[in-house]
């Protein structure tokens, strides 16, 4: 072996082990770095709201943009692009990494799955149960689905600046726990915060969807075909009344997620060089084949999530929040949201319900015979289940779906912030104090 192909001790440390969790520790990385454009795109929003130009902060998100599709012109406001447009991207990613969790991840198998499935469980069910406690009729009920969320990039982000004295399972499984909270969320949006359905565009988009499985089956795989599918999945969902960032999630869910070839043509691709000398250069056709070889070798869905998330996590997600995160604090708008019970079901929900419903039902799970991960104790449940009360972009989205009202948005978005803080604050002070904690 020549002196440059030589492994250093380092490099062999980081195999087999290491190489298997990077995907993991690049997604959290991904995710973490993302939180703080997210913040800071928060930030943004508020400070840019309650400032002397909060009118052009109104006029830009509520300037009417027009788009041609097949022959119709939709006409809706920026912010409604955003959410009904940009967000789908974001969708597709959760599509994803649902799909991925599901073939070979963390919910492959039903041991795997039990105690983030029922952690997450409790995490929708108890903090919904006591936002209606508080809020049992009327307008203000239509909130109920705004608590059950989870925003993971801000999740992992507290989690990330607790230090590196927490278990890395514990990451692990508030990523796995926020994978099953995403699909309630979007089960959530599909039932109840769609509008009256166009059962003719639905079935249009179901006949689209259709497509893309036939061209899976055909071995299909030209990027752009499936773009210009996916184009008519979201048109179609858009216009048939079902939200349309339904069709990112199934379009991810339909993704394939094991390596598109088997190890016999993967071989016959480029043949072994074994014989060859180390200097030999490459031929350009072998190059071409070696790229082709290791794309077939890479799930699809790794591939996309890998292209996209970078975009979803420094773009998509910070202009979603400074369309959405603009709260007017005056006096008088604090003051509404202080005597709200709207306000109020939203902060109890993020910060007692997620708490108590994730470490109830992780206890339950146990009981019933799951495992806690290897180093995990109660303590770090409990500091878990508060820190999946940090809900921002998710709640700010089921908000937005669930209240026309200027008002009672405005009360929404109150809520949802001083929620989603209290609870980072929560469960920071918890986890410090579990260092100690082995269960």
């Amino acid at each position: 072996m020549s002196p440059q192909r030589r492994m250093t001790p380092q490099v062999a440390e980081e195999r087999p082990a290491a190489r298997l969790t990077r995907p993991l520790r690049e997604f959290m990385e991904t995710e973490v770095a993302g939180g703080a454009v997210l913040l800071a795109a928060v930030v943004i929003a508020i400070v840019w709201a309650n400032s002397p130009w909060a009118q052009a902060y109104d006029a830009l998100w509520q300037a009417e943009v027009s788009i041609a599709v097949v022959g119709r012109e939709l006409t809706q406001d920026l912010r409604h692009w955003v959410n009904d447009g940009l967000m789908v991207v974001f969708f597709f990613v959760v599509g994803l990494e649902i799909k991925r969790e599901l073939a070979v991840g963390e919910m492959s198998t039903f041991r795997r799955a039990a105690l983030p499935a029922m952690a997450a469980l409790g995490g929708m069910i108890v903090p919904a149960a006591l936002f209606l406690a508080l809020n049992p009729g009327g307008q203000a009920a239509r909130g109920w689905g705004i608590p059950m969320a989870t925003d993971i990039a801000f999740a992992l982000g507290a989690l990330a600046l607790l230090g590196s004295g927490l278990p890395q399972t514990l990451r692990v499984l508030l990523l796995s726990l926020a994978i099953v909270d995403d699909v309630g969320a979007i089960l959530v949006i599909a039932i109840f915060y769609s509008g009256g359905v166009e059962w003719g565009w639905l079935a249009t988009a179901l006949g689209l969807l259709g497509v893309v499985v036939a061209a899976r089956s055909l071995r299909v795989w030209w990027v752009p075909i499936y773009v210009v599918i996916g184009t008519g999945v979201w048109f179609a969902t858009l216009q048939s009344g079902v939200h349309a960032t339904i069709a990112g999630v199934a379009l991810g869910l339909l993704a394939p997620a094991r390596p598109l070839s088997t190890e016999e043509l993967r071989r016959s691709l480029l043949p072994q060089r074994e014989e060859r000398n180390d200097a030999e250069e490459m031929s350009a056709e072998e190059a071409r084949l070696h790229g082709v070889r290791v794309q077939v070798s890479v799930p699809v869905t790794d591939r996309l999530e890998q292209a996209l998330h970078p975009w979803t996590s420094y773009v998509v997600l910070p202009v979603f929040a400074l369309a959405n995160a603009g709260v007017p604090l005056s006096l008088a708008d604090l003051g509404n949201a202080a005597t709200s019970m709207l306000t109020l079901g939203i902060v109890v929900g993020l910060v007692a319900g997620k708490t108590v419903g994730i470490s109830a039902f992780s206890w339950l799970s146990v009981r019933f015979g799951a495992d806690l991960p290897e180093g995990i104790g109660w303590r770090h449940v409990v500091g878990l289940g508060a820190l999946a009360g940090i809900g921002f972009t998710m709640s700010l989205f089921i908000g937005g779906l669930a209240f026309q009202d200027p008002r009672m948005a405005n009360e929404a978005k109150a809520g949802i912030l001083a929620g989603s803080l209290l609870a980072a604050s929560l469960g920071a002070i918890i986890l410090r104090s579990s260092s100690s904690d082995r269960g």
